[in-house]
């Protein structure tokens, strides 16, 4: 468990996971084709698709957080990627923010933890397609301009 793990509330008055804000990763690769991890069912907002990702810990940038939990969740290697931007989601006292980045290839992953039932490589096009993430559905037409 990190120190970041925990609810919290942000002004709006919605519960988050994150006590210091979480951060996901949105890699893409030519195709193109982007990441995606299948929520566990029992998971916060479960049974969707979104950026693998979790909640920062209080010494960590977005970016290092985003690369940790892509790294932990898929077996990503975060050495393989080139960081983008940033775009951040600030729900006032709480942000959620995704990092973009980039591989030369669709890298081999796996889902390595009970949060994730699968972590694919998604044509951009098919991502709508998917049973998205509330926050990720809100972002994904800005992100997929940045790509």
């Amino acid at each position: 468990m990190k120190d970041g793990d925990g609810w919290t509330r942000c002004s709006a008055g919605h519960d988050h996971w994150g006590v210091y804000g979480a951060a996901g990763l949105l890699l893409v690769a030519p195709g193109p084709a982007v990441l995606l991890q299948h929520r566990a069912i029992w998971s916060h907002h479960g049974d969707t698709w979104g950026v693998p990702g979790g909640a920062r810990g209080s010494e960590e940038s977005p970016v290092q957080a985003a690369l940790r939990e892509a790294s932990e969740e898929t077996g990503l290697d975060a050495a393989t990627v080139t960081v983008l931007g940033e775009l951040v989601d600030d729900h006032g006292g709480w942000s959620y923010t995704t990092v973009l980045a980039r591989a030369q290839t669709e890298l081999p992953v796996h889902a390595l933890d009970r949060e994730s039932t699968d972590v694919r490589w998604v044509p951009v096009e098919g991502v709508t397609g998917l049973p998205l993430h509330p926050g990720f559905a809100v972002t994904w037409p800005l992100l997929r301009t940045r790509l």
